[in-house]
């Protein structure tokens, strides 16, 4: 049973690009969940990112410092820099912008540590960047989204800074609480906790092309393009820069994929609440399928090439331990 609950759960960039596809052309069989529903989505994957917590995984950062602060200093540096630079080479429409911007400046996704699993990269490593990245957001998304879209549209960083701290802060406390005091009951639901998180966001994705299917199929080319060099450039600058760096194999990995793979939920749900009536949630739904899709193909040709068996893989895991 949790074989096939792992084979459901991997297949989440499937399950992203079907429904989005369905989404553009049926609208209607996903705009019902819209409104507090897609608030409610994300925090359900917050929560379930908060289960798989424990202290010992922040102790696990104290032993890992550089590679994680890598990652960090990645994800808030060269994607929010790629999501400017490809919106204005490129003269996208100001709300098509706003959202590009918007979910480079999010922290990496709770699909990254999927990706990354089945990339044989550095699984701990990637959860502890995400944890890093997700609590780092609650100050550095709104920062960064104000002071690159601030002049475009009037940003209010104070209310972006309360909201991530609703969607994202509370529901991580309250599963790493749940799973501190109730653990017994915490690991029975644990093994179908992912699967619940794929479809909230396949769920919030599709609800998002749904109701914009006309404006997407208007502009699609274009905003499909920059989406499509957003994740490439975050992939391959991530690799590039933890390479440059003198990083193992199994670390560039794990880098490349957590730059390149952003919380686009968490991106849509800001978009929604605080840049309403515009167009800006569009780019963040279409940035789940892009990642999705480039994440997956990177996982199954990496898989594929020089496999690294698990005595190798635990002694490399040690050494970049022990390195930074």
């Amino acid at each position: 049973m949790i074989r096939f609950l792992n084979i459901l759960t991997n297949l989440f960039p499937v399950w992203v690009l079907l429904t989005g596809f369905i989404a553009l052309y049926q609208p209607s069989y996903f705009t019902w969940f819209r409104g507090p529903l897609i608030v409610w989505g994300l925090a359900v994957i917050m929560l379930g990112m908060g289960l798989t917590l424990t202290i010992d995984d922040f102790r696990k950062v104290l032993k890992m410092p550089k590679a994680v602060a890598i990652g960090f200093s990645a994800q808030f540096c060269i994607m929010p820099f790629l999501g400017w630079s490809i919106a204005h080479i490129l003269n996208l429409p100001d709300e098509f912008t706003i959202g590009l911007i918007l979910v480079a400046c999010c922290p990496g996704g709770t699909a990254s540590n999927v990706v990354t699993y089945l990339a044989k990269a550095n699984v701990a490593l990637s959860v502890l960047m995400t944890m890093v990245s997700t609590f780092g957001a609650i100050v550095m998304t709104p920062l960064l989204t104000k002071a690159l879209v601030g002049t475009l549209i009037h940003v209010n960083a104070w209310g972006l800074f309360l909201s991530t701290i609703q969607v994202v802060l509370l529901p991580i406390i309250l599963g790493l609480v749940l799973r501190q005091f109730f653990q017994k009951q915490v690991l029975k639901i644990l093994p179908i906790s992912p699967l619940i998180s794929v479809l909230a966001i396949v769920l919030i994705c599709a609800s998002i092309i749904g109701q914009n299917s006309v404006a997407i199929l208007e502009s699609g080319k274009i905003l499909l393009l920059a989406v499509v060099l957003l994740h490439t450039g975050g992939f391959s600058l991530g690799y590039l820069l933890a390479r440059t760096l003198g990083y193992e194999q199994l670390i560039r990995r794990t880098v490349a994929i957590e730059v390149g793979m952003q919380n686009s939920g968490l991106g849509v749900v800001l978009a929604q609440k605080h840049f309403s009536g515009t167009l800006a949630t569009v780019p963040c739904a279409i940035s789940a399928v892009v990642h999705s899709i480039i994440g997956s193909i990177l996982a199954g040709l990496w898989r594929m090439k020089s496999p690294v068996e698990n005595s190798e893989k635990k002694r490399l895991f040690e050494k970049g331990v022990n390195e930074v």
